[in-house]
């Protein structure tokens, strides 16, 4: 794989004529989120709203200050959340800004390829929600039938509010 660099700005959501000079940063889909460097987030008066831990490819633990940020590239544009980068911190572009671009990389033609958001279905995703955070009781009212997909559902126990009581 090679090396993919893009130039990325920052804008201020807030004063949005305030914004950082482009910057050379690295795509990285190995990064949840950008970096750019913290004087320049700063002075385009972007600020730190939380301090948020990171596991380096050393895997070293290490604390940066967050913020919001409106970032484009490559005539592409999304809101996202931007880490305060120090200076021994490389400049980097992660995948939720690629998803939020609603890009994917051509690592071979070093370009963003544009592609189509998902929709998922309503109902099967706030089934899918419930089932995962073990809510099995609203379960029971999911019908397989509802879904186009149901072939690819987990199988899951209902549970009746009689066996709740006895558990």
């Amino acid at each position: 794989m090679s090396k993919f660099m893009v130039n990325l700005t920052a804008i201020n959501p807030k004063e949005e004529h305030r914004c950082t000079p482009p910057v050379e940063v690295m795509v990285d889909t190995g990064s949840e989120v950008s970096w750019l460097p913290k004087q320049l987030l700063l002075d385009a008066g972007i600020t730190p709203r939380a301090k948020k831990r990171f596991a380096t490819a050393t895997k070293q633990i290490i604390e940066r200050d967050i913020g919001y940020a409106i970032l484009t590239a490559e005539g592409y544009t999304t809101n996202d959340e931007i880490v305060f980068a120090e200076d021994s911190d490389m400049s980097l572009l992660g995948v939720r800004t690629l998803e939020g671009f609603s890009v994917m990389v051509d690592n071979i033609g070093h370009r963003f390829v544009a592609t189509t958001s998902l929709v998922c279905n309503t109902y099967l995703s706030s089934f899918l929600c419930t089932y995962r955070c073990g809510l099995s009781a609203a379960a029971p009212r999911f019908s397989r039938r509802h879904s186009a997909y149901s072939d690819q559902l987990p199988s899951y126990q209902t549970v009746s509010p009689s066996s709740k009581e006895r558990m």
